[in-house]
């Protein structure tokens, strides 16, 4: 059976495991080698990525570049500008002959039924590099950066403050999957989709929803926020003015462990959801967090193909 990731469930907390495990072995062996070294093992070697863009990216770009390249395969990369898709080709022609060129698809893109149409017609692995829905793969790097800093996920507490977005639904789904707990303070309308908090509370994780950040932040081991104002919303004077209570300050920060971690998908809108005092100070793991999305990725693209869990 084709492994897709769309979400962070299809693996399976088991998997995710592996996948944690697998980019913390391979990480530390390429610890001083350029970074366009392919690693000894070279285990996806003749593979190709075809990546699908179809909002802007930085970090997603590079990172599934940068992992495929390390692994030993290569990748090219589409847009809807420079594709048949922005001319009107079907989700489904377009996965039907990129299976026949390549070996994956990566797509980042807007609504999440086009990830799944995609999965649905796809004869090899589809991967979300984001959608509106979840993040997973960003998942996959948060968890890889506290577990290297010596977190034990089961039993932490998590907090997220600010919007109820697509990060915090995959942070949500992680939960469930490996047993930690997560608050979360939100402003009223702006609440996380309920189906994610459900399944992780039937799979034992604690979700907890507050309006008050910091009954959120009070005793956490890890504290994360994003941006309030995603690619393409509208009404950003409203929000913003409806999101700054739940701005990341060092007062805040006061209320969670004195070693909690802070955490940031990036792109950081500083002096919005976060101050730069606290995104730049010493609970910042901002930059191992982004380089980490090579690491996580890569683990994801072996799982994906069948070589790992």
């Amino acid at each position: 059976m084709t492994r897709h990731f769309l979400n962070l469930t299809d693996a399976g907390g088991e998997a995710i495991a592996a996948m944690l495990a697998d980019a913390i072995d391979r990480k530390a062996a390429r610890r001083g080698q350029p970074k366009g070294r392919v690693d000894a093992d070279a285990p996806l070697a003749g593979h190709t990525l075809a990546m699908i863009f179809e909002k802007n990216s930085t970090r997603t770009r590079v990172s599934f570049d940068m992992a495929i390249r390390q692994l030993g395969g290569s990748s090219l990369i589409l847009d809807g500008a420079t594709s048949q898709l922005g001319r009107g080709e079907t989700v489904a022609d377009t996965a039907r002959v990129l299976s026949r060129m390549c070996d994956m698809i990566m797509i980042r893109t807007d609504d999440h039924a086009k990830i799944e149409e995609m999965a649905h017609h796809a004869t090899v692995p589809v991967i979300n590099g984001l959608t509106d829905l979840s993040h997973p793969c960003q998942i996959v790097a948060d968890l890889l950066t506290v577990v290297e800093h010596g977190l034990a996920l089961p039993g932490s507490q998590w907090a997220w403050l600010g919007d109820g977005n697509n990060v915090l639904h995959s942070i949500i789904e992680a939960a469930g999957l490996l047993k930690f707990d997560v608050r979360v303070a939100v402003p009223e309308g702006y609440e996380p989709d309920a189906a994610f908090a459900d399944e992780a509370k039937a799979a034992g994780a604690r979700v907890t929803l507050t309006r008050d950040p910091v009954a959120a932040v009070a005793g956490a081991d890890v504290v994360v926020t994003d941006t309030w104002i995603s690619m393409g919303q509208a009404h950003a004077e409203e929000k913003l003015k409806a999101m700054m209570p739940y701005q990341v300050t060092p007062a805040l920060m006061a209320h969670a462990r004195p070693d909690a971690r802070f955490l940031h998908c990036l792109p950081a809108h500083r002096g919005e959801e976060v101050v730069p005092e606290v995104i730049d100070g010493p609970q910042s793991l901002i930059w191992d967090e982004a380089e980490n999305r090579i690491h996580g990725q890569k683990s994801v693209l072996l799982w994906a193909a069948g070589r790992l869990g």
